[in-house]
């Protein structure tokens, strides 16, 4: 209903919906918030239907343009509540049912708050929402009913940068089939396997004999620059932030994730794991995540929360390949758009969440609907500039990646494993340099393998 604030008297004119409940485009069914721009159209939070409806001036059948029976790839919604344009006219919602805001943009919908799919009252999580709202600054606002308290979420003035290198490669972009050994067995032990490249290029790696964690500065070869006193047990993964945390899987006997600083060989525990994380990655909001392949999941936690408890954010926790499903998950991605990246390694495929979703779409791999390449139990993943996908084929000792023109090998594409430079025995972790040089752990050959991006008519590389 609506009335002008200029006319003295109480009538009221009906502009949506006839007065009985439907799901028809004239029809609304417990008709929550509502939201008029500046041209007089009006969106709806048509909670009983599950969806956002959108009245033009002066017409009564409704557009859909979130949620059941929208015309176009939306986003699935539980009892919308509120609704509320920025000044681009993208969309946000407060979704009772699903305890989350959402919110569209050039890209498509995605999930801004509540995105644990949990409904309690840790600072990232919400319980039964019903409000929300901007101020001029875009931080947002929520009425958080259940846990009786309203919430302030602050815009992140984020750079949209990650603290990993994603260097853009030209189309014809090759590399060196013979790799440079930068750490051999004398140094990591037996089968190592947690490698990171920071910005600066400097290289982290953690011995799984002696629990110690060593960087070596840009381009140095074989003795570390600096060795910390880790004791974590066999780890599988290391990340480090933007200021230079060290992150390190200690999750097989001690069912963990630890913070080291680079100048201190104290440890402060970020994160309770069941198990060992096979992968380990930190995105632009400062929001952790871990693949726990025992377990057949992926976990997430907000760094600036002072509980270590985590969400699961894919997988149900049961082992199989169903589009919701993972069996053995390893190396994890999660890109600027908050779309996480997956080496379903039992699986042998490379599964895509995207952001808020709990089904997957297979980019590469097993199970893919477009003709991709056959992977071979995959460990590692990670996206260039590009968003091009370069993957450690694990079973096929070897490293593949995408391109404009499809997949392709890239390192060790002799097809059988070896201890010579051209071939590598069970690749895992996988890293760029800034300059498109390619860091792996050769798990069997005991030792971190360097492959050189060979200069090509449309970049340069080190050699």
């Amino acid at each position: 209903m609506k009335k002008s604030l200029y006319d003295s008297s109480n009538i009221l004119t009906m502009i949506a919906g006839t007065g009985c409940n439907g799901a028809a485009a004239n029809l609304l069914n417990k008709p929550q918030e509502l939201f008029v721009n500046v041209n007089s159209d009006l969106y709806v939070a048509d909670s009983g239907n599950n969806r956002i409806q959108l009245f033009r001036l002066g017409i009564s059948d409704a557009i859909t343009v979130a949620g059941s029976g929208s015309i176009n790839v939306t986003i699935a919604l539980k009892n919308p509540v509120s609704v509320v344009l920025d000044r681009d006219k993208y969309v946000f919602i407060v979704e009772f049912g699903n305890h989350r805001v959402i919110g569209s943009g050039p890209y498509g919908f995605r999930c801004i708050v509540g995105c644990t799919g949990l409904n309690n009252s840790m600072s990232n999580t919400l319980d039964r929402p019903t409000t929300m709202a901007f101020d001029s600054y875009g931080n947002i606002y929520v009425v958080d009913e259940y846990n009786n308290r309203i919430q302030k979420f602050l815009r992140l003035n984020q750079t949209q940068t990650l603290s990993l290198n994603q260097p853009k490669l030209c189309p014809n972009a090759t590399w060196n089939p013979n790799a440079t050994t930068i750490a051999n067995i004398s140094i990591l032990g037996s089968e190592p396997r947690a490698l990171f490249v920071d910005t600066n290029n400097n290289i982290y790696a953690v011995s799984r004999e002696t629990g110690q964690i060593y960087m070596w500065l840009n381009d140095s070869i074989n003795k570390p620059h600096v060795a910390l006193y880790g004791n974590v047990t066999r780890s599988r993964s290391v990340f480090v932030s933007m200021n230079g945390d060290i992150y390190v899987d200690d999750g097989e006997k001690n069912h963990q994730v630890l913070k080291f600083t680079l100048n201190s060989n104290k440890s402060i525990l970020v994160m309770s794991v069941s198990s060992q994380c096979q992968g380990l990655f930190i995105d632009v909001t400062n929001t952790l995540y871990c693949s726990v392949d025992d377990v057949h999941q992926v976990f997430k936690k907000w760094l600036s929360d002072n509980i270590t408890t985590s969400a699961s954010i894919a997988g149900t926790g049961v082992a199989g390949s169903a589009a919701d499903m993972l069996n053995r998950p390893n190396g994890i991605f999660v890109d600027t758009n908050f779309d996480l990246y997956v080496a379903d390694y039992s699986n042998h495929r490379i599964q895509k969440f995207q952001s808020g979703q709990s089904y997957a779409i297979t980019v590469a791999g097993n199970t893919s609907i477009t003709t991709t390449i056959e992977l071979n139990y995959p460990v590692g993943v990670v996206l260039d500039g590009n968003k091009y996908l370069f993957i450690t084929d694990y079973g096929n000792h070897r490293i593949v990646g995408s391109g404009p023109y499809g997949f392709r090998c890239i390192a060790g594409c002799s097809g059988s494993s070896g201890s010579t430079a051209d071939k590598f025995n069970k690749t895992r972790n996988l890293a760029f340099d800034t300059f498109g040089n390619l860091y792996v752990t050769d798990q069997s050959n005991n030792r971190i393998q360097k492959v050189y991006l060979i200069q090509t008519s449309c970049g340069k590389s080190t050699r």
